[in-house]
Order: structure tokens, then C-alpha cells, then sequence
């Protein structure tokens, strides 16, 4: 009777088993996020993952009050080489500033007793953040471009001519040949055999007298457009005798013209759409304000009315216009992300919802032989760069779907950083092993894909970082560290590097330097880490820290700048807090008024160690695993950048309620993570 159990259990998992084969042998992106909902992991959740929960104070959705500033920039503001807004990582930090003054002034108690620098929505913005001599940092910065709603609302008969912002033909080949060299191999939205010769039909047209069409005029300013918007002002002073800006401005106002013209809105053509999309290219970069997001949902719905979203080989596409399909709808899935992450609040684009498959790993002219490939090459092509960005950012959506997931429970911590070190090693084995690092576009091909992979570890574990209830692992905290420092320094090598300087006009669209500020919240805590010097030499460079602030308070001066900045920049855009979040943080409040916690020493005096331990600071009173008690720091520190008074500190035994953690499946994490890789953070 048992061995009859047992076998009719053992047929059940092998029918199973095979249903789970022919489902992932019928979707070949198989690591494509299933919506939101639709599944549940199923494994056995570890015992020590039950209790994780991330920070309250970051939300997904924003509201604002009515009687907001709507002539401020929603830009945030800039610190540096960074620019912050009230999101953060994707998500809504209502608080931030609060978060700041807490890690700065101590534990909450103190902050509440002291100087009512607490997290409630009561805590005021002190009266020096509104002097005038700080709202400079709230303009746009130099690289901001606007769009423009004029060509989406024109009839299609504008008066302008098209001669009146077209160049000569020399100017323009020069600007095509530097739209080949600096925005093609990292943006790449055309097939260049055959948009070549759609240019020379253009200037053809041209030369006779005839007007070419609209969608051709619009793909060619766009083209223009994005060649001027790479190259230095130095650069187009030296090859055009006029400024940049000059030159943006005649070939933004040609490619919006040339859209309406076209009848953008109205479209079915998809060169017309390629042109919008071309446009949007310079326009979506570091500095993205709400009238981009609204620009990008609009290219979304009419890729979907001209049905992008389907693949072209449904439908008898030729091989081409298969390949430039694909590269236009993935170059707006790109864009989703890209402004859902400046402006939120999701993605609009689900992984169900669309089966246009990603374009074949080939050069441009295999694709116009007689016998065209229909698999990937297995080397280094034309499109292997674009490939890599096209992968990363559909992984990107898959841990934005699990990290809400991981909020409710339906998926371990675990099983989502286990994808994204198989999603890790897939990219290595896919495209990096065909790498020649000394042939600078792939070299850039590396720093890319190991920039975009290692984020995120970032997407999903900085949430934890600054719980306001439970620790955080040693060893979770050191992969935060690792990978944020490896991200800061590849994006500084394309940012200052000579060989891949071509490129360094997009860097900020790759990556925003956010990881910087965490960073910075984490030496800041920990001044003694081994990784110090790497991750200050980075914060130096982002930051732009004066050269006369002294060392000791260098940390203390980026907090307080940020701190003030952020005030400013929240309470002009007038952001409300949702009662949820006031509710968890009045009832942390309550928790922590009994336990001890230390303020950051990096920047007051000397942290005195012993057995004690390091004496550190987050908001709420985090604590370390490692640390047997956390040291108090008294101090009444001036709120802006000085010199800090001396603190007095004494070591009392941790009060956590419960001794809560956030921990893992540490025998699965050392296989994700092997130890030898995550070596003791303290040197």
C-alpha cells in the first residue's frame, strides 16, 4: 500500500515537471516578469525571512497638495553630479529629510527631546533652508532639455519651413557622422544600411526642390538633434563657430516641427514613430521631469495602436523592418523604466502584455544578405551592445514586479537575489566572454552591463538598509557595499575616461549616482570600513566636496547640505505623506523612546573602540549584528556644516524590541554569495 503511494505521488511530480518544461520551452525569455499577482513562489519561506520588512518611510505612489508651486522645476535639486528629488531609487521618500536630521542629531529620543527633529509630519524646516542664496540649486542644471507639446496639439500645417532650420549638407554629414560615432553603438534605434539611404533620398529631394515627407524630415532632424546634443561645447564652438545651445535649439525646434508635420499623434507610419522616439533619446537622460513621462506614455500608446508590442514576424515583416520594430519598442520599454524611476510611479508596460522579441544578436548588413540569419551570433556584433541594455532593463522589470511582491509575502529574499545573480551570470556567459576590453565600445559594453546588473542588488536591498524596526545582516549589508562601490567607480571610469569620452554624454541616463547617498550613510556610520577610501574617492567626485572642508567633516557637511536641500525642495512642491507612514513612524517613535542608539561619529570626534564595537547611528536606532551594544552620543551639533562640538558617549546594552533581524537562507545565500567573497567589512 506505501509503495503505492509513493509511486502515485512520484508520477503526480514528474506530470508536474513536464508541464513546467513545456511551459518554459514555449516562452524562450523565460526570466520575463510574470504580473504582478499571477504567481506565487512557492518554496518553503525561511524561517529567519518571516518578520523582514522594509522601511515605511519609501512608498511607491506621491501625492501633493493642491496650492503647489507649479512654476518650480519638478526636477529636484542638484548636489553636485547627482540630482535628487523626493524619489529615491523609485520610491516616494516623503521624509527625507527628516531621515537626514535623524542620522545626524542621534537617536529619536534625543531628537525629539532635544531639538523635535523627529519623523513626524509636525518637524518644521528651519528657517535658514529658505534663504535665497539656496534656490539656485533648484534650476535645471546645463544638460536638461524640454520638450516641447507644440508639435503634439499643431493641425500639421505649420508655417514654418523646413529650410529654415535645415543646415548645409556639410554641416549636417558632419553631424551624422558624429550621430554614427556617439549615439548609434549605445542608442541604437536605426538600421544604418538603410536609414543611409533613406538620408541621401532626403537631401535628393532637397537639392531638386522637392519637399520630402514629413516622417522622412522628422527621423532626420531627430538624427541631428541627437548628434549635436553628444558633442561638447568646446566641440561645436571649434567645427560650427556658434554655440551649442544654438545649435540644440534650431534642431529641437526642426524635429518638433517636422513631428507635427508628420501627424505624430495621429501616425501609423513607423518611421514617423522611429522620429519620435530619436527625439526622445537626448531628451531622457539625468534630469527628467514630468513632461517627459507624459511624452513617453504617449509613444507608448501609439507603438501599441501600431502594434509594436506584437513581434513583426507575426505579421510578414521582412528581416529589416522586423530589426527596427523591435529596436523602437524596446528603446520605449527603456524610457518606461527610465521616468518611472524619475517620476513614477510603476512601469506601464507589463511583460504579459507584449511577445516582441528582442532584436537577433547581428551586424546591420547580415540582415540584407540573401539568406539572412534568423538565430544570434555567437561573437561580438553590431548589436551586442544594445543587447545588453535591451536584457538588463527586462530584468529591471522583473525585480520592480518582485520587489512588490517581496511586500506581500509572495516571494523570499532569497529567490529574488537568486534570479539576479543567475540573470548575472547569464549576461557574463552570453555576451561578456566575447569582450575585448581593449577595443573601447566594448570595453563600455562591460561597464555597462556590470553597472545595470549590480543596481540591482541596490533596487532591491536599499529598503532595508535604514529599516526602522529591524536590522540588517552583516553579510547583506557588505553586497550593498560591494556592489554600490563597483557601480560608482565603473560610472566614474565613462564619465573620465578618455577612450570611452565618446559616450560619456549618456551616462546619466545609464545610472543617477543615487547610490552615492547611501554610501555616504553608511561611512558615515561605519567611518573604520576597509572600503573607505575607494567609496570616498568616489563621494568626492560626485559630491564635488569643497577642497577646505576638513576630512573629519566632510561626511557631516555632505549630510547637512542634502538634509537642507531636500527640505527645501519638499516643502516647495507642498509633498504630503500618506497617514499609513505618519502612523508607523509615530508608533516607532513610541518603541524607540526606550532604546539607546548611537548618533554618527564620523564627523564629532573619535568613536571609541573596544568589545563594545563600532558606536553608530540610523534613523530609528538600527543596529549592526555584530555589535553587542550601541553607544549613545549626546550632542547639541550646529544644523549646518563646522566644526562640531566634543561628544560625550556611553555604552548602555542593546533595548531592540523582539531582536529583530532581517535575515536569509544563509545555506542558499553562500551559494549565491560565497564567504570568501564577503569578507568581514571592518578593517
Amino acid at each position: 500500500m506505501r509503495l503505492t503511494e509513493i509511486k502515485e505521488k512520484m508520477g503526480s511530480l514528474e506530470r508536474v515537471l513536464e508541464q513546467d518544461v513545456a511551459r518554459n520551452s514555449t516562452r524562450p525569455q523565460s526570466w520575463k516578469a510574470d504580473p504582478e499577482g499571477e504567481q506565487v513562489d512557492f518554496a518553503p519561506e525561511p524561517e529567519d525571512e518571516k518578520n523582514l520588512e522594509p522601511t515605511p518611510l519609501a512608498t511607491v505612489d506621491a501625492v501633493y497638495d493642491d496650492d503647489a508651486d507649479d512654476d518650480l522645476a519638478d526636477l529636484g535639486f542638484a548636489m553636485g553630479r547627482m540630482r535628487l528629488s523626493d524619489r529615491i531609487g523609485g520610491f516616494f521618500r516623503p521624509k527625507m529629510a527628516e531621515e537626514m536630521s535623524v542620522s545626524l542629531n542621534g537617536d529619536v529620543a534625543d531628537s525629539q527631546s532635544q531639538d523635535g527633529k523627529s519623523l513626524t509630519p509636525e518637524a518644521p524646516i528651519p528657517h535658514y533652508v529658505t534663504s535665497p542664496q539656496y534656490n539656485k540649486f533648484l534650476a535645471p542644471g546645463p544638460t536638461y532639455i524640454a520638450p516641447s507639446s507644440s508639435f503634439f496639439f499643431s493641425s500639421g500645417q505649420n508655417s514654418a519651413s523646413l529650410i529654415d532650420y535645415l543646415p548645409s549638407k556639410i554641416i549636417a554629414n558632419r553631424l551624422l557622422d558624429q550621430y554614427w560615432l556617439a549615439v548609434h553603438p549605445i542608442c541604437r534605434i536605426v538600421h544604418r544600411p538603410s536609414f543611409r539611404r533613406r538620408y541621401d533620398a532626403f537631401w535628393a529631394d532637397v537639392e531638386m526642390g522637392v519637399e520630402p515627407t514629413g516622417s522622412l524630415q522628422a527621423v532626420v532632424f531627430a538624427a541631428l538633434f541627437s548628434g549635436v546634443v553628444s558633442m561638447s561645447d568646446d566641440a561645436v564652438l571649434m567645427a560650427f563657430g556658434t554655440s551649442k545651445k544654438d545649435l540644440v535649439d534650431n534642431f529641437q525646434m526642426g524635429a518638433e516641427t517636422a513631428l507635427g508635420r508628420a501627424n505624430v499623434i495621429r501616425t501609423t507610419k513607423v518611421e514617423t514613430l522611429q522620429a519620435l522616439v530619436m527625439y526622445m533619446i537626448p531628451l531622457c537622460r539625468g534630469e527628467i521631469s514630468r513632461s517627459h513621462s507624459a511624452l513617453v506614455g504617449t509613444a507608448l500608446r501609439i507603438a501599441e495602436c501600431m502594434g509594436l508590442h506584437r513581434d513583426g514576424t507575426e505579421y510578414g515583416f521582412g528581416p529589416v523592418e522586423t530589426h527596427v520594430r523591435r529596436l523602437i519598442w524596446y528603446h520605449i520599454c527603456f524610457l518606461d523604466i527610465r521616468t518611472c524611476e524619475a517620476q513614477g510611479p510603476r512601469p506601464h508596460i507589463r511583460s504579459d502584455e507584449f511577445d516582441t522579441q528582442f532584436p537577433l544578436n547581428v551586424d546591420d548588413e547580415e540582415l540584407e544578405a540573401l539568406d539572412p540569419p534568423t538565430t544570434s551570433a555567437s561573437r561580438w556584433t553590431d548589436m551586442t551592445l544594445t543587447l545588453i541594455r535591451m536584457e538588463a532593463n527586462e530584468m529591471c522589470r522583473v525585480v520592480w514586479v518582485d520587489r512588490l511582491r517581496l511586500e506581500k509575502k509572495k516571494v523570499s529574499l532569497t529567490a529574488v537575489l537568486g534570479k539576479i545573480e543567475n540573470f548575472r551570470k547569464t549576461m557574463k556567459d552570453k555576451y561578456l566572454r566575447f569582450i575585448n576590453d581593449n577595443i573601447p565600445v566594448q570595453h563600455l559594453g562591460r561597464q555597462i552591463c556590470e553597472i545595470v546588473t549590480l543596481r540591482m542588488h541596490i533596487m532591491v536591498l536599499h529598503r532595508y538598509h535604514n529599516s526602522v524596526a529591524y536590522q540588517i545582516p552583516d553579510r547583506l549589508r557588505q553586497i550593498i557595499i560591494n556592489s554600490g562601490t563597483e557601480i560608482m567607480e565603473r560610472a566614474i571610469s565613462i564619465e573620465t575616461s578618455p577612450a570611452l569620452s565618446p559616450w560619456a554624454w549618456y551616462s546619466s541616463a545609464i545610472q543617477q549616482y543615487h547610490t552615492a547617498l547611501l554610501l555616504m550613510m553608511e561611512i558615515y556610520a561605519f567611518p573604520n570600513r576597509k572600503e573607505v577610501d575607494r567609496i570616498w574617492r568616489c563621494l568626492e567626485y560626485v559630491f564635488e566636496i569643497p577642497a577646505d572642508i576638513p576630512k573629519d567633516q566632510r561626511g557631516r557637511w555632505v549630510m547637512t547640505e542634502v538634509r537642507d536641500k531636500m527640505g527645501i525642495y519638499i516643502a516647495s512642491r507642498k509633498v504630503l505623506a500618506p497617514s499609513r507612514m505618519l502612523e508607523r513612524i509615530g508608533n516607532q517613535s513610541t518603541r524607540s523612546g526606550n532604546t539607546s542608539s548611537a548618533s554618527p561619529p564620523a564627523a564629532v570626534g573619535k568613536v571609541q573602540q573596544g568589545n563594545e564595537g563600532i558606536a553608530y547611528g540610523y534613523a530609528a536606532g538600527a543596529t549592526s549584528q555584530h555589535t553587542p551594544g550601541p553607544a549613545t552620543l549626546r550632542s547639541d551639533a550646529p544644523p549646518l556644516s563646522g566644526p562640531a562640538p566634543q561628544a560625550t558617549m556611553s555604552v548602555s546594552a542593546p533595548s531592540i524590541q523582539g531582536d529583530k533581524t532581517i535575515d536569509i537562507d544563509w545555506h542558499e545565500w553562500d551559494k549565491l554569495f560565497p564567504p570568501d567573497s564577503n569578507p568581514n567589512y571592518m578593517s
